[in-house]
């Protein structure tokens, strides 16, 4: 595979991007190319000072970067030569096999929608968030490409999301559950009581009603599914709590058992640490017509190699022909 990293886009520096992007050549089979994106002195500069093998990375040089707070559209169509841009059009092209960036999000789905477009038969592509909880992985989709939905694009996150889900957790029949108000059916709004419709009716898909924001730790799901605006708030107030609890608990054990802090703080950052996001790598873009995996702002270097893990399994996975099928089959069922 030649897999392409946007080496401009992200909070942190080239240099921690270049890293995570070395410390990836372990993960890579002989013919696995890592093609690095953006100014190529600011790359070349960050590689000599590593001093590691580089021998697997290939440098793209582009002329433009997009801000992490630059007006996603507007950015695409004004800046060709950003290593977004470039590389979206790249794997649009063949010349890569997969795209990965930490940079500004909207802006990485606008090139993928523009350039890449979407899978056969999928009318909004979604990013899915794979959260770990005590009772195992919890995928969430969409967590902010489609902030105005449709019911019928809930129901292909479901489609979508439980396949990645089978493919890359290993979970033969994941459970999805409808992110709402309440557990009843005649809760949420027009919106949640549409899609819920739809996937009742999908035979496809494991669906076990309306859920609530609490079921993500409890075990009831697999997947949940919600529009990019609700899953975009639940995944920033799963990353802040996370970090808030773990703190209030440390300090809560200093004030009151400080003969035991050093040894119960190496728990609490253990489980910090499985909350940590860069631990995930990136969040795949379900239904794009290629592998665009997008990364958290904030990433580190292990980030940016979990993010070249996922792409090897998401390709090894065949994800993206399995949802195609799927949605292939259920037209063929509703025109039969």
């Amino acid at each position: 595979m030649r897999i392409g990293i946007d080496a401009m886009g992200g909070d942190r520096s080239v240099e921690e991007r270049v890293l995570g992007v070395l410390a990836a050549g372990k993960l890579l089979g002989p013919s696995d190319r890592l093609v690095l994106l953006g100014d190529e002195a600011e790359i070349r500069r960050a590689l000599d000072a590593a001093g590691q093998d580089a021998s697997f990375i290939d440098v793209r040089h582009t002329t433009q970067a997009v801000g992490m707070d630059e007006p996603p559209v507007e950015a695409i169509r004004t800046k060709p030569d950003s290593s977004i841009s470039v590389m979206t059009r790249l794997h649009r092209d063949g010349e890569l096999d997969a795209c990965i960036s930490a940079g500004n999000t909207g802006a990485f789905v606008a090139a993928a929608q523009m350039y890449l477009r979407r899978l056969r038969g999928v009318h909004r592509p979604g990013i899915t968030v794979i959260t770990p909880t005590y009772h195992g992985p919890v995928a969430l989709c969409d967590v902010g490409a489609n902030v105005s939905c449709r019911p019928q694009h809930l129901h292909q996150y479901g489609v979508m999301a439980s396949i990645y889900v089978n493919a890359i957790c290993n979970v033969s029949t994941p459970r999805v559950g409808l992110l709402s108000v309440g557990e009843e059916e005649a809760k949420g709004n027009d919106l949640t009581r549409g899609a819920s419709e739809l996937l009742k009716a999908d035979p496809g898909v494991n669906y076990i009603g309306n859920v609530e924001g609490r079921d993500v730790f409890r075990g009831t799901v697999d997947v949940m599914v919600c529009d990019g605006f609700v899953g975009n708030v639940v995944l920033k107030l799963i990353e802040g709590m996370a970090e808030g609890v773990i703190m209030g608990l440390l300090k809560e054990l200093r004030d009151s058992m400080p003969q035991h802090v050093d040894t119960l703080k190496h728990a609490a950052h253990a489980i910090l640490h499985k909350y940590d996001f860069n631990e995930y790598g990136g969040a795949p873009l379900l239904g794009a017509a290629g592998i665009c995996i997008i990364c958290h702002g904030a990433s580190d270097r292990r980030a940016i190699t979990n993010a070249v893990r996922v792409v090897l399994e998401y390709s090894k996975s065949h994800v993206n022909e399995r949802i195609t099928a799927a949605l292939a089959e259920e037209t063929s069922i509703a025109e039969g």
